[in-house]
């Protein structure tokens, strides 16, 4: 594996109305710059942020920080009523890292949550990215079609079993290592051209593997967790997102639809969708750079 830049500071805050819950999160660049706040996609944890990403935070002078969702990495597996309530974690773990405003940067199931957090801490969001982010699959706002479709229909048996399926996962994954690096390949295999490319360079092998063995090995409750809330009332509208949120999406997505993307933002009421030609679903982390100083520019 090729060397990969290690957070300047990793750890767990304490969340939760009497703080017995934890989210895990790791920090790099500077902590005097502005924030931005990356959340991961479904699979994730902390540490799935692009090492050109990691190294920009250094070279550019701001702050950015990976945070867990419940049932991964450092985090306490939690079940919320719905996505928004994530809004009040990530304002404890905000106020403990003395961070007042933020951008956040949302990775396809990450999209969601990133919505979440701008929509009910309106008053410190400057600006929000979101690549591939997940649709709604129910209620007035759904788009049907893509891999949500299929996680609706499943979502009964992952009520009964998405625990002891993350319970063995984790287990499977504390010795996964040595099958690590060909499970991404075979991976690969079966993914799109765009996706294949992104998987060929050493530099985002090395990511993923970074973020499956030291960021993600602990827990594996968190996509489970995920799919059950993508499905559900999202406990805001997305037509009442105030915010400005800049949109990526690959027009060859394979997971999570271009159409979706689209979608978004028409309910949206100050989006901008950004096209990626010939893009399917990960190869979208090419373009984190472009991502943020996209973001950047607002705090400018």
């Amino acid at each position: 594996m090729i060397p990969i830049d290690r957070p300047k500071l990793e750890g767990s805050i304490a969340v939760g109305d009497k703080r017995r819950r934890r989210i895990g999160f790791s920090e790099f660049g500077s902590p005097d710059g502005p924030t931005i706040v990356w959340l991961h996609g479904t699979p994730g944890a902390r540490r799935q942020i692009p090492m050109e990403a990691r190294e920009y935070a250094e070279e550019r002078g701001f702050r950015l920080i990976g945070l867990d969702r419940p049932g991964v990495g450092s985090s306490t597996a939690h079940s919320y009523s719905s996505i928004a309530d994530f809004a009040h974690d990530f304002q404890t773990v905000l106020n403990t890292l003395g961070a007042d405003k933020f951008s956040v940067i949302g990775l396809s199931g990450g999209g969601p949550y990133s919505l979440a957090v701008s929509h009910v801490l309106a008053d410190r969001v400057v600006s929000t990215g979101i690549v591939g982010g997940v649709a709604p699959v129910s209620g007035p706002e759904a788009v049907g079609g893509g891999a949500l479709a299929f996680a609706k229909r499943s979502v009964p048996l992952i009520d009964v079993a998405g625990r002891p399926i993350g319970k063995a996962l984790s287990t499977v994954l504390s010795v996964a290592r040595p099958i690590a690096d060909p499970a991404i390949s075979l991976y690969a295999r079966f993914s799109p051209e765009a996706d294949r490319e992104l998987l060929a360079r050493p530099e985002f092998r090395a990511m993923f593997l970074d973020d499956l063995l030291h960021g993600g090995s602990r827990r594996m409750d968190a996509p489970f967790a995920d799919l059950q809330l993508f499905v559900r009332d999202w406990g805001f509208q997305v037509g009442d997102v105030q915010a400005q949120i800049e949109w990526w999406h690959g027009d060859a997505d394979n997971i999570v639809p271009y159409a979706h993307g689209l979608h978004m933002v028409s309910l949206l009421p100050h989006a901008t969708l950004h096209t990626l030609p010939g893009q399917s679903h990960l190869s979208g982390l090419n373009w984190s750079i472009d991502i943020i100083d996209t973001l950047l520019e607002s705090w400018d």
